[in-house]
């Protein structure tokens, strides 16, 4: 969840930490101040949304580390002391006399009668919250052991843990824990935005992320140009009104591609999906065991095990993928629908086995308008690289995907991302509830229908992955995220499309 002190469209994109290290000073002298109020900024903001989330806590833990991020725990400490709370201020190094504006609010807290101590673990648990300004965004390597040991006693514990900027251990790039990582229940970051504190394994590091730009937002934007943009559902003005002369030909006629014998509910699932995402025929090619599964219940899904050909032809847009299989009959029915698109120029998503295929054969295919929809392991398999290479760094990641294929690249997870050669954007939408069987091949109808009512495939690929996951995001509230299954977004993606 991110919440944003800003209304412009700063709050919607992302620097990277050196671009605000490199800029931040520039942009406080255009905005008329200093480095050290930046920091007594930082500080008060941090102390300021403690005091709203967290407003019955009287007893503050600051750990401190010796950068600026240090430096604004201690304005943050001073804000706690005058408010009359109690402060236990520790230090990785509690004798070190620190340099600089870090040095200045050191002092500032000694010359309050503030004291520091050396790292007492009893005292996480008498606390009422944790502040935690150990590491900030330059640390580039694995941290050593005394942070190490601070941040396992602070993972070990369940008093809440506010970070400065980014949870210590965080790569703020990409999101990679760097040995460890603090777990945060709040994240107030500054001045940017980082990538890594909304993908992956950074966006559940961060918890409830919060950003306030210090006051030089507008400086720094015109200073700084963002590395990816995040994406909402307010971002999209829906699909407007359909003509009242219009047919079911209007918008669209999908051809779903899949559903092996045993797998039939995958692409079931994707074929609904599109209907429920308004397009207008859909047409589901599947393995000849399947096809009672794929069409009982849902009569209106065109369902056939027979001439792959004519159905290509019949076809504005392919999905091809979910249920598909890697056997000797997807190997056939994969080849024959991409050199079809490839030679027609048509519209295709790409997702689930169609993936793992088209990593073997990478260099056989142009495909102009595509969407690939892979999962880490997937991604994984397509560039050649490990799980844990791609969820190290997903940005990186993702844009080697849509490289390689030339193609749009929709890298699921934890804040999905979407690529497509020169433009990286991010989804604030989705939960872990909607990690469970069929929600991808759910989203490949989706991207799918979209496809065929007409939209570019890198706005489809945008509004699709938003509309999924926000889907989702409704369900949950709803109901919770245990128990949700693919086929219960039909009706909120619906709902949301007419909006």
């Amino acid at each position: 969840m991110l919440d944003t002190q800003l209304t412009s469209s700063l709050s919607y994109k992302l620097f990277r930490a050196d671009q605000v290290r490199e800029n931040e000073a520039e942009a406080a002298a255009q905005s008329g101040c200093d480095m050290f109020t930046l920091m007594q900024r930082a500080g008060g903001a941090v102390f300021e949304q403690c005091q709203s989330l967290f407003a019955n806590s009287d007893v503050y833990l600051i750990l401190l580390g010796q950068g600026n991020n240090a430096g604004d725990g201690y304005i943050t400490a001073l804000n706690a002391k005058k408010a009359g709370k109690k402060v236990h201020v520790c230090a990785i190094e509690p004798d070190r006399v620190l340099e600089g504006d870090a040095g200045t609010a050191q002092k500032q807290w000694l010359d309050a009668g503030g004291s520091i101590k050396p790292f007492d673990v009893g005292l996480i648990e008498k606390a009422d919250v944790v502040i935690d300004a150990l590491l900030g965004t330059g640390i580039n390597s694995y941290i050593r052991n005394e942070f190490a040991d601070v941040i396992d006693a602070i993972n070990d514990s369940s008093t809440p843990v506010v970070s400065i900027d980014v949870p210590s251990g965080l790569d703020a790039n990409t999101g990679q824990s760097l040995g460890r990582c603090v777990q945060a229940d709040v994240t107030v970051t500054f001045v940017g935005i980082k990538p890594g504190l909304v993908t992956g394994a950074g966006k559940q590091s961060c918890g409830k992320l919060v950003y306030a730009d210090l006051e030089i937002g507008k400086a720094f934007q015109t200073l700084a140009k963002a590395s990816a943009t995040l994406l909402n559902i307010e971002h999209f003005k829906g699909m407007g009104p359909r003509d009242v002369h219009s047919h079911k030909g209007t918008y669209g006629r999908l051809l779903c591609v899949g559903g092996n014998r045993g797998t039939a509910g995958a692409i079931r699932l994707a074929g609904e999906a599109a209907l429920r995402s308004g397009a207008g025929m859909v047409r589901v090619y599947t393995h000849e065991a399947s096809t009672i599964q794929v069409s009982a219940g849902r009569p209106e899904l065109m369902v056939t095990s027979s001439h792959l050909d004519d159905a290509l032809a019949w076809a504005s847009c392919v999905v091809i993928g979910p249920g598909l299989g890697q056997d000797e009959w997807s190997q056939s029915v994969f080849t024959s629908v991409l050199k079809h698109c490839q030679s027609e120029n048509k519209p295709i998503v790409i997702d689930a086995d169609a993936l793992n295929l088209l990593c073997k054969q990478s260099t056989a295919y142009t495909l102009e308008h595509c969407v690939l929809t892979p999962h880490a392991g997937e991604a994984g398999r397509l560039l050649g690289v490990s799980v844990e290479d791609v969820e190290s760094d997903r940005f990186n990641y993702a844009r080697q995907c849509s490289q390689r294929y030339h193609a749009v690249c929709v890298l699921k997870g934890a804040g999905t991302l979407i690529d497509n050669e020169k433009k990286t954007w991010v989804c604030r939408h989705g939960n872990p509830g909607m990690a469970t069987a069929g929600s991808g091949d759910v989203l490949s109808g989706i991207l799918g229908a979209l496809m065929a009512q007409g939209l570019s495939v890198d706005i489809a690929a945008k509004y699709g992955v938003v509309l999924h996951a926000k889907a989702g995001d409704d369900i949950a509230q709803l109901y919770g995220q245990r128990g949700m299954i693919a086929s219960d977004l039909f009706d909120a993606v619906r709902a949301l499309i007419n909006q």
